[in-house]
């Protein structure tokens, strides 16, 4: 059992670069969306140079991350399975259920893209980009606060941590309109 801890601190490596790739992809959904907007030769030239960047983020970082995340979980389970008796547990991995959900629905976005499909406005993707950090937020509250949680003001949390991010993308919404070069 000495190497628990190496594999946890793997798990927790790959957690991040898991999540590095998934803040970063729905960021240049929104610049390939902002491509398209400019007229030629800059949209093609924009567009072939964010497919390579995203193609790359997405099967060289974010999809092995995704993987070697799961497979250092699935062995801290298995080394320690009282963790599964554990209540928060058992809602951090509906989240871990929620966060591969997301990731396959941007799996999906990023084929479209790749196809030049774009079927989304850049403000959408701007909120879109916030689900990970939601999931983010409330796996780390669960693994920190474990039973000291109290879930009537985590749940609120989310909630608040929501609408901010969303005023937050209003402001910034509303500053770039203002200013096109912000």
């Amino acid at each position: 059992m000495e190497y628990y801890n190496y594999i946890k601190a793997l798990h927790l490596i790959f957690v991040i670069t898991w999540f590095a790739g998934l803040f970063y992809i729905p960021r240049l959904f929104i610049y390939h969306i902002e491509a398209w907007q400019k007229p030629s030769p800059d949209r093609e030239i924009l567009s072939d140079q964010l497919k390579l960047m995203t193609k790359r983020l997405w099967y060289i970082i974010t999809w092995p991350s995704a993987v070697l995340a799961t497979i250092f979980a699935i062995w801290l389970l298995v080394l320690q399975p009282f963790w599964l008796q554990q209540p928060w547990m058992h809602i951090k991995l509906l989240f871990v259920v929620l966060l591969i959900a997301y990731h396959l629905r941007n799996h999906w976005i990023f084929k479209k893209f790749q196809q030049d499909e774009i079927k989304y406005t850049s403000n959408y993707m701007r909120i879109w980009n916030e689900g990970a950090t939601l999931i983010l937020f409330a796996v780390v509250f669960l693994v920190i606060l474990k039973g000291t949680f109290n879930w009537i003001f985590g749940v609120l949390g989310i909630v608040v941590l929501g609408v901010l991010l969303m005023l937050g993308i209003k402001l910034y919404k509303r500053i770039r309109n203002k200013n096109p070069n912000a």
